[in-house]
C-alpha cells in the first residue's frame, strides 16, 4: 500500500525531529533546548546561567545538542565542554551583552612569562563570549546570529569586559558551520592550537579580526565570506601564545570572499565603503600568513577566492618560522587598497632569544587577476640581506594598476624595515610600479602582464640582490622612457619572450636597465 504525501512527510517529520526527543525520555537527553532551562531569550535578561547549566546537563550525560530556539539570548561566557554542539536556529541571536559593575565575562588567565611575545587578545580565551579550553569533539551550527554587541575591540579590557566573540584553546574535532557573527571583538575567531577544524559557510561582519587560525593543524575553511574593515580577514597565525612555537599546517582555505566594506553592510547587503579608518587611511579585509610566525606555516593551498575593496594578499614570516610549501590559485581582486601580492621575510624575531631568522620558500602563486589596484606599491617580494626568499613561481597572473607614479620615484632607495612590522603601507610609494623582488633566490615568472590605467613614470619591474631568476612570456607596459626591467646585483638571471626586448642572460650585474 502506498502512503500519501501527507503520511510521508508527517512520518519524516518524526523521523527528523521526533526520535530524538524520543529518545529523550527512552536514554536521557540529545537536545536541550536552553528555554527548558531558564532562558527567557528576551534580549535584556542575562541568560548565561541558564545557558551553561544546559551545557553542563548535556555533558554530565556524554553530550548533546544545546538548542537555541528564535529569541535574543544575552549573555555573557558560555563555557563549551567536550561533546557539545550549539544549535543556533534561524532567528536566534546570542548577544554578547555589555559588562556592568557587578557581572560580565570570565576574567582572563593569569599573565605568563610569555604574553609578551604577542598581543593580550592572542595569550587569553575565558574572557570571550563563547570559550573552550582542553576540548574535543564540540561544534557551533545553525542559520542563527551571534552579535558581539557588548564585546570590545581592543585590549585595554574594563573588569569583567569581553574581547572575543569565539575563542578555543588545544581542542580537537572542531566544526562551525552557518552561523553568522556580527561585530566580533578583537577576533571573532581565535583558535589556538585547534587540529581537525572545519569552518564552513560562515558570514562574519566584524570590526577587527574575522578568523585567527593560530597554531593549529588540519584546517579546513569553505565557502565563508569575511568582512572586516579595520583588520584582517581570514588570518593564518604561528605565535607563541601556547608557551612554545608550533607551526600552523595542512590548512585549506577555498571558495571564500574577504572584503572591507563598512562594518555591519555585508549582513545588510549596502556593501557600503565609506569608512578609512586605519594606518594609512585604508581598508583592510584581506587574507593574510602572519604576523605573528614563531612556529612559520607549512602545506597551506588558498584557491578560488575573491578580495573586494581590501589588501591584497600577505605571506609574512619575521619571527622565526618557516613559511614553505604553499600553493595560491585561482584569485581574482577588485579595488585593492595596497600591494596586491606582498610576500616578507624580515627579522622583527617577537619571541625567545634563542630563535633564529626563519626561512621562505616554495611558493607557487597561480592564476590570479587584480583590478583598480593603488599605484603606490606594487607587488613586493623581500627577504633581507643574508636571509633570501627561496624557490618562488608565479604564473597566469594579471594585475591592472591604477597608475599615475611620477618617474621622481625611481631613484628613491627603499628602506630595509627588517626589523619593523611588516606591511606594505611602510614602503610608501616604491620606484617601480608592477613588481619588486629583494633578496630572492630561484625565482621564475612567466605568462604574467601588468598595465596602469593613468600613465606611470616609474618601471614594471626591479630586481636588487636576485639570485637564478627566468622570466618569460611577460607583458608589461611602460612609458617610452622608461625601462622594464631595473636589475641591481643580480646574477643568473635569463629574461626571454618579453615584448619589446631581445632574449638576453646576464651571468652577473651589479647595475643594468633593460
Amino acid at each position: 500500500m502506498q502512503l500519501s504525501n501527507k503520511i510521508k512527510f508527517f512520518l519524516l517529520f518524526l523521523l527528523v525531529v521526533g526520535i530524538p526527543f524520543a529518545s529523550q525520555a527512552q536514554s536521557g537527553n540529545v537536545f536541550y533546548n536552553v528555554k527548558d532551562f531558564g532562558a527567557k531569550g528576551n534580549g535584556t535578561t542575562i541568560d548565561s546561567d541558564p545557558i551553561n547549566k544546559a551545557i553542563d546537563a548535556a555533558a554530565n550525560a556524554g553530550g548533546g545538542t544545546i538548542y537555541f530556539p528564535p529569541g535574543k539570548y544575552a549573555s555573557y561566557s558560555i563555557r563549551l565542554k567536550s561533546n557539545i554542539s550549539l544549535f543556533i536556529d534561524q532567528g536566534a541571536i546570542i548577544l554578547g551583552a555589555k559588562e556592568t559593575n557587578t557581572a560580565g565575562y570570565d576574567d582572563p588567565e593569569p599573565k605568563t612569562s610569555y604574553d609578551e611575545y604577542q598581543d593580550f587578545g592572542h595569550n587569553h580565551w575565558k574572557n570571550s563570549l563563547i570559550w573552550g579550553i582542553d576540548l574535543h569533539n564540540i561544534s557551533i551550527v545553525g542559520q542563527g546570529l551571534i552579535w558581539g554587541e557588548g564585546i570590545t575591540k581592543t585590549s585595554n579590557q574594563p573588569k569583567g569586559g569581553g574581547n572575543k566573540v569565539i575563542a578555543l584553546k588545544n581542542c580537537f574535532n572542531v566544526t562551525l558551520q552557518d552561523f553568522s557573527v556580527l561585530h566580533g571583538g578583537h577576533f571573532a575567531l581565535l583558535a589556538t592550537g585547534v587540529d581537525n577544524l572545519s569552518i564552513h559557510n560562515l558570514k562574519i561582519d566584524t570590526d577587527r579580526d574575522g578568523f585567527d587560525i593560530d597554531c593549529c593543524k588540519n584546517v579546513r575553511i569553505s565557502n565563508c565570506t569575511v568582512n572586516t574593515p579595520f583588520d584582517d580577514g581570514i588570518c593564518l597565525k604561528s605565535s607563541f601564545a601556547l608557551g612554545y612555537a608550533r607551526a600552523t599546517e595542512n590548512v585549506t582555505i577555498t571558495n571564500c570572499q574577504v572584503s572591507g566594506y563598512n562594518e555591519g553592510t555585508l549582513l545588510d547587503g549596502t556593501f557600503k565603503r565609506t569608512l578609512k579608518k586605519n594606518s594609512d587611511g585604508t581598508t583592510t579585509g584581506r587574507i593574510k600568513l602572519g604576523t605573528e610566525s614563531n612556529g612559520g606555516f607549512k602545506n597551506i593551498t588558498i584557491s578560488n577566492c575573491v578580495f573586494d575593496y581590501s589588501r591584497g594578499l600577505a605571506l609574512e614570516t619575521v619571527d622565526g618560522g618557516s613559511l614553505e610549501d604553499i600553493a595560491i590559485t585561482n584569485i581574482t581582486m577588485r579595488d585593492v587598497v595596497n600591494a596586491p601580492i606582498f610576500i616578507r621575510l624580515g627579522a622583527r624575531m617577537r619571541g625567545p632569544d634563542t630563535l633564529a631568522v626563519g626561512q621562505c620558500r616554495r611558493i607557487i602563486i597561480s592564476n590570479l587577476v587584480a583590478y583598480n589596484v593603488d599605484a603606490r606599491h606594487g607587488a613586493i617580494i623581500s627577504g633581507i640581506p643574508g636571509h633570501d626568499i627561496e624557490d618562488l613561481q608565479l604564473s597566469n597572473i594579471r594585475i591592472y594598476y591604477k597608475g599615475g607614479g611620477l618617474k621622481d620615484s625611481v631613484n628613491r632607495i627603499v628602506p630595509e624595515f627588517e626589523k619593523d612590522y611588516p606591511e606594505p603601507y611602510k614602503w610608501n610609494t616604491m620606484p617601480e610600479y608592477g613588481f619588486f623582488f629583494r633578496h630572492v633566490k630561484n625565482l621564475k615568472m612567466h605568462d604574467v602582464e601588468v598595465s596602469y590605467m593613468q600613465e606611470d613614470g616609474r618601471p614594471p619591474f626591479i630586481l636588487d640582490d636576485v639570485k637564478s631568476a627566468v622570466f618569460y612570456d611577460i607583458k608589461a607596459q611602460k612609458t617610452s622612457s622608461s625601462p622594464t626591467f631595473i636589475l641591481h646585483n643580480v646574477s643568473d638571471v635569463d629574461i626571454k619572450e618579453i615584448r619589446g626586448l631581445k632574449h638576453i642572460y646576464i651571468k652577473k650585474a651589479t647595475k643594468t636597465d633593460l
